[in-house]
């Protein structure tokens, strides 16, 4: 069987990021973007891209921009669509690609918060369309949140979950739409109750990001929050319910809600990082968390291979 091809149809940040994964899993990549001048750019960013990361040059060449989308859509097995995160626009763009794109070319959008059948419900190829979640930035986190549609096929998830693992992302295939997706419901719960914290003076903002970067996020780079609870009483799950579900509850029905994410949390939050207070203070503290991920990344394959 040949290498599956990808169209990556947006080419900003995420559709970039997107085209580095799939070419550094060895498939072919075309690209297209509506701004001539992003397409224009896209070479000399993805080999940028590709040195930063300390990745072999053919990658890169892996990648060609395209200038239409009809002919970026061609023969393609997958489409990993970063359009603006507008529903009109999606909507627009998806019609498009469902007159243009082969019968059996997976349609998938990178949106972060509008669910397929938005977009998709009345396309005659809704079967094929589907959300393709990834977390910023998709090349150094490899989770991507696959969400059907209520009218997305089986085998299309069967095969956009394959082509994903292929690459060395690490798919999770929700059974079903829900607002938020996975991680977003997590990530917004977690934040509610921590702005809530910072807010009433219960701890400081460094105490607060120390709490999870030198506490939770420690246990959470190698091992989820199920199976950490699974060891965090000496017969395990059930043990852990009887002995600490109670008072977990409690905590739960307590925990802050949407009134959390106030301006007035926000202005405190930001004085703590100044280094953000510009888009060049933003790109370079970008560039640090990128490389201290792609360190970590590094880490976390060396020891999955020695754990084999």
């Amino acid at each position: 069987m040949s290498d599956p091809e990808i169209a990556i149809v947006g080419a900003g940040l995420i559709g970039r990021a997107w085209a580095y994964v799939f070419a550094r899993g060895g498939l072919t990549v075309r690209a297209w973007d509506p701004d001539t001048a992003t397409l224009d750019r896209l070479p000399a960013e993805m080999a940028a891209m590709v040195a930063e990361a300390g990745g072999d040059p053919a990658i890169a060449r892996r990648i060609r921009p395209v200038a239409s989308l009809e002919a970026t859509l061609e023969g393609a097995a997958l489409v990993q669509e970063n359009g603006p995160e507008r529903l009109e626009v999606k909507r627009e763009l998806f019609a498009r690609l469902d007159a243009a794109a082969p019968p059996d070319t997976i349609l998938a959008s990178s949106s972060s918060a509008l669910p397929a059948s938005a977009f998709s419900a009345d396309l005659p190829g809704a079967r094929r369309c589907l959300v393709a979640h990834p977390v910023n930035p998709p090349h150094l986190i490899p989770v991507v949140e696959l969400c059907p549609s209520p009218a997305t096929a089986p085998e299309m998830m069967d095969r956009a979950e394959a082509i994903y693992a292929r690459v060395g992302q690490v798919p999770v295939r929700l059974s079903r739409e829900i607002e938020g997706f996975v991680l977003n419901r997590l990530q917004a719960a977690l934040l509610a109750e921590a702005l809530r914290l910072v807010d009433e003076g219960v701890c400081t903002v460094q105490g607060l990001d120390d709490t999870v970067k030198h506490g939770l996020g420690r246990r959470w780079a190698f091992m989820g929050p199920l199976e950490t609870i699974s060891l965090n009483a000496p017969q395990g799950v059930p043990d852990y319910m009887r002995r600490y579900g109670p008072t977990l509850g409690r905590l739960a029905d307590d925990a802050a809600r949407g009134a959390a994410f106030s301006a007035a949390v926000a202005d405190r939050i930001a004085a703590a990082f100044p280094h953000s207070a510009t888009p060049d203070g933003v790109r370079a503290r970008s560039a640090w968390r990128d490389s201290e991920l792609a360190a970590l990344d590094s880490h976390l394959k060396t020891r999955a291979e020695k754990d084999r």
